[in-house]
C-alpha cells in the first residue's frame, strides 16, 4: 500500500517575473518527492492562494517591488491566510507550517507588526553572513549551520526597530540578524524571524544554489550595477563565494531540509492513531 504523501503549497509571489528562486525551491522539494506532493499558487498574478483545508506545508517566495502594499486583492487574500494558519495552529492538534522567504518575510512582519518595514538607502545584494542570536543558536531550522552562516542576500527593503511588546504576545523569537558593520551606525536589520514554533521566516534567500546565483550575476545589466557600486574586487569575492562548499551551497543543501525534514516528522506524528 502507498503512503499518502503531505500536500505542500508554493505561494509563488514573484507577480510573472523571471527567477531562479522557484527552480531552486523545486529542486529541493524534489529531494523529498517521496513523501511531498506539491502545488504552486500564483498568489501576485492572478490572487491564487490554496484552501487551507488540503494544505499542511507551505513555502511562500521572494518577489519583486515593495512588500509595503499590493492591489487591495492579493495582498489582503494572502494576509487572510496567514492569519487563517495562525488561527488553525492555536485550535488544532494537527499543526500546519510555513516559511516565509523575503518579500513574503517582509509582508508577513508587517502584518503582525513585528518591526518597521522601510527602504533601504541602498540594494543590499550578494553572498552575506548571516548571523544567529542568542535565541537563534538552538534553534532547530539553523540546524547543521555555522554561525555565521553565509546565504544570498538580495532585497531593497528591511525589518528594523522590534516591537519587543508584540514579539511577546505572540511568543516570536529573532533567530538571525545581518553581518555586523562596525564601520556605520545603522541599526543591523533582522534577518530570520521565529514567528511560532509552526511559522518561520527569513529575509534571505536559503533557497538560492550557486547556478542560481552566477545565472543572475552574468546579466550584464547586474554585473555592471555590482561593479559601479561595489568595485571589480567585491564582483570577484562574489564569484569566489560561489565554489565555497561551506557557504551557499550548505545553507542551501541545509536550511530548507531542515525546515521539511522537521516539519513532516510532527506532521506524521500528530496523525498517528491514538493507542488506547
Amino acid at each position: 500500500m502507498r503512503k499518502k504523501k503531505i500536500n505542500l503549497a508554493i505561494l509563488d509571489m514573484y507577480d510573472g517575473e523571471v527567477n531562479q528562486g522557484m527552480r531552486c525551491i523545486k529542486d529541493i522539494l524534489d529531494r523529498f518527492s517521496d513523501q511531498i506532493s506539491y502545488r504552486v499558487y500564483d498568489v501576485r498574478g492572478k490572487s491564487e492562494l490554496p484552501d487551507i483545508l488540503e494544505y499542511d506545508l507551505y513555502i511562500s517566495t521572494g518577489g519583486p517591488g515593495s512588500p509595503l502594499g499590493g492591489d487591495g486583492n492579493w495582498d489582503l487574500k494572502y494576509f487572510d491566510l496567514l492569519d487563517q494558519i495562525w488561527i488553525w495552529n492555536q485550535n488544532h492538534s494537527h499543526k500546519k507550517y510555513i516559511l516565509l522567504i523575503c518579500h513574503s518575510f517582509q509582508m508577513a512582519c508587517k502584518h503582525f507588526g513585528l518591526g518597521q518595514l522601510s527602504k533601504r538607502k541602498s540594494t543590499s545584494f550578494g553572498v552575506m553572513s548571516i548571523h544567529k542570536t542568542q535565541e537563534g543558536l538552538n534553534d532547530p531550522l539553523f540546524q547543521n549551520l555555522d554561525n555565521p552562516f553565509w546565504a544570498v542576500d538580495s532585497r531593497d527593503y528591511q525589518v528594523l526597530q522590534p516591537n519587543h511588546k508584540k514579539f511577546n504576545l505572540l511568543g516570536a523569537k529573532i533567530i538571525a540578524l545581518e553581518k555586523i558593520r562596525t564601520h556605520v551606525e545603522y541599526e543591523r536589520a533582522i534577518m530570520a524571524i521565529r514567528f511560532s514554533e509552526e511559522i518561520m521566516g527569513t529575509q534571505f534567500h536559503p533557497e538560492a544554489d550557486p547556478v542560481s546565483f552566477l545565472a543572475h550575476l552574468k546579466k550584464p545589466e547586474v554585473r555592471e550595477k555590482i561593479i559601479a557600486t561595489k568595485g571589480k574586487a567585491k564582483f570577484r569575492t562574489m564569484l569566489e563565494h560561489l565554489v565555497d562548499e561551506n557557504k551557499i551551497y550548505k545553507t542551501n543543501e541545509t536550511l530548507i531540509p531542515n525546515f521539511l525534514e522537521q516539519s513532516i516528522r510532527k506532521i506524521k506524528t500528530a496523525k498517528m492513531p491514538t493507542l488506547i
